[in-house]
Order: C-alpha cells, then structure tokens, then sequence
C-alpha cells in the first residue's frame, strides 16, 4: 500500500503533500531535517493520509490535492 499525506509545519503554519510507500519512516525523515523542502520548517506533524493500492494512484492524488481544487478541498475538510 502507498500513501498519500499531508502535514503542517507546526511552528510555521505551512502544509506539505507528498506520496510514500512507509509513512512512519517518512515522517522521521521530515522531522530529522533530510528532506530539502521540509528541512527549515521543523517540526512538523501529519494532518491527513489516504492508503492507495499504487504508486501511481497515490502520485495522482498527490497531484490532486496539490491543484486549487485540491488545497480547497483540504481547507474544506
């Protein structure tokens, strides 16, 4: 299973959406500061995750929530 996730940088108040087959350990790499976007905005915590059968779908909704219709979405929910 993939996952597609999204966290908030809770000193910043910034959103991130990203895709990954080990959520947990995806995390870590956030909050750990190896990963180039989310490094300077630490720490950060998951606010929304859906499981999909394929990297593919999981890219795609990734893609979605990404898109105006997607960030309102996630405003919305």
């Amino acid at each position: 299973m993939f996952k597609t996730y999204v966290i908030k940088s809770i000193t910043h108040k910034t959103r991130y959406i990203g895709s990954c087959e080990h959520l947990n350990k995806r995390m870590k790499e956030h909050n750990a500061g190896k990963c180039k976007y989310t490094k300077s905005r630490c720490p950060w915590e998951l606010v929304y995750f859906e499981e999909l059968e394929t990297r593919t779908e999981a890219r795609k909704r990734e893609n979605f929530l990404k898109s105006g219709k997607g960030r309102k979405w996630l405003d919305e929910n």
